[in-house]
């Protein structure tokens, strides 16, 4: 497929998306958003794919938030049905079956950490900036940025965010458990592709039922979260590839999974 808005490769079974609208600091208006969706699709479609790297275009910003032009036109109707249609995105992302790693390359603002959060695991470069400042424009979040910082980073400082409307550094995101590393900028494809090849050398079925384990059990009770676990648990016993892993194990060698 044809993108305008969104660059998207595979190599070696690792696919890159990247938002490619650098004059407007890759902002997510209405086309960017549908052409995600596509990328993030054909990627969670596609057996040769193991893992996903979202990222954005050019040195200065991975997603510099949404489109404020299409924001200063909403109103209470179209202010929901704009709001709806990034969470429908978002949740695609975080719920699909294959890992996705943000690589954080620059500012990261509004929907830029929104759907940074989206994504499984947060890298970020030392350039990076994120924050949540919608308040400034007389608005809230509304791709989750209210429902998933506060899960990410415990409610005071997600209000303190939100409510303040201030960016924090790359460091700063790491300490309060918004990103999980922090590297220097010239590495941060590196690292990413690095941690991407060191999950797909794992159980593809395994990683799979880890993901769907913990997104859904981070959505009930400890009590109902354990019993997910414990299905997904078992559906991995019945697979070739425990047989394979535990097989490998015992005997010393390195275990060759066929996602069986």
């Amino acid at each position: 497929m044809a993108y305008e808005n969104v660059t998207y490769e595979v190599k070696d079974g690792v696919a890159v998306i990247s938002v490619s609208r650098p004059k407007a600091l890759n902002a997510l208006n209405g086309a960017t958003l549908s052409e995600l969706e596509d990328a993030f699709r054909d990627a969670f479609s596609d057996d040769a794919v193991g893992v996903v790297i979202l990222t954005g275009a050019g040195e200065k910003a991975f997603v510099a938030g949404a489109d404020i032009g299409e924001i200063a036109e909403l109103n209470l109707e179209t202010g929901k049905a704009f709001a709806l249609r990034g969470q429908a995105l978002l949740h695609l992302i975080e719920n699909g079956p294959k890992p996705v790693i943000a690589a954080v390359n620059g500012y990261a603002l509004g929907g830029g950490t929104e759907i940074a959060m989206a994504c499984h695991i947060r890298i970020a470069s030392r350039k990076a900036k994120f924050g949540q400042p919608e308040v400034n424009l007389g608005v809230i979040p509304g791709y989750g940025g209210t429902q998933r910082l506060p899960r990410l980073v415990g409610k005071g400082i997600a209000l303190e965010l939100i409510l303040g409307g201030d960016m924090l550094d790359a460091e700063r995101a790491c300490q309060i458990g918004l990103v999980n590393k922090v590297v220097e900028p010239e590495s941060l494809m590196e690292e990413a592709t690095a941690l991407a090849r060191k999950i797909m050398s794992k159980g593809p079925i395994a990683v799979r039922c880890a993901l769907e384990a913990v997104n859904r059990g981070l959505q009930t009770t400890l009590d109902e979260g354990l019993r997910i676990e414990a299905d997904m648990f078992a559906r991995a016993c019945s697979t070739e590839d425990k047989d394979e892993g535990t097989s490998a194990f015992l005997a010393k060698r390195k275990p060759e999974f066929k996602g069986r």
